[in-house]
């Protein structure tokens, strides 16, 4: 079921055009930028896009602009874990596993994660309730208990992206909040 899920998913977002990902993304970014918790954090994680994901670029621009601190996931596949690290431009990225950018070896400055004040979290699905249907890797999973508690956790998707209802796994980590285009979810806490 979520197999299938997963790939219906994919399919749709991949059939979006650039022009279309583009113009969607800069608007889930400014909803972004708005938020209180945006606002009076010092410290953001986010993602490199990939295959269509929401891209954060405009975001990255404005954490930058104000002094922020960025920090993105690098993907350590031997022990299925994300490291995150600052990143203090897009000239110091490379593409790492499964080509996904990441900072150089030489640009890896990693962080832990107690530091960090949100977390921009991407995936295939979520639900108004804030399940997250994701790749199927469970980075993210193992990654986000990591955080302290009470760090918010905002997803960002497509709204073609949001279904009714996910059922979580008992290692699914739930979102505080889904930003899409069109709609923001305050999901209830659990």
């Amino acid at each position: 079921m979520k197999k299938e899920m997963r790939k219906n998913i994919l399919q749709l977002r991949q059939a979006m055009n650039e022009n279309e990902v583009a113009l969607k993304s800069e608007i889930i970014c400014r909803h972004i930028v708005r938020l209180d918790l945006y606002k009076e954090a010092k410290t953001i994680m986010a993602y490199l896009p990939f295959r269509n994901e929401v891209d954060c670029s405009d975001l990255f621009s404005q954490i930058w602009k104000e002094g922020k601190r960025l920090v993105v996931p690098v993907c350590e596949s031997k022990t299925i874990s994300l490291i995150p690290s600052l990143l203090n431009r897009m000239e110091d990225t490379q593409p790492g596993t499964w080509v996904i950018l990441e900072p150089k070896p030489e640009c890896l400055y990693p962080l832990d994660a107690g530091e960090i004040d949100i977390v921009i979290v991407p995936g295939v699905a979520f639900d108004p309730q804030g399940n997250r249907l994701g790749y199927g890797g469970g980075y993210y999973d193992r990654f986000l208990p990591r955080l302290t508690s009470g760090t918010p956790k905002i997803a960002v998707a497509f709204q073609l992206q949001i279904i009714n209802s996910l059922t979580p796994d008992k290692f699914d980590q739930p979102m505080d909040m889904v930003i899409t285009e069109e709609n923001l979810y305050q999901c209830p806490k659990s």
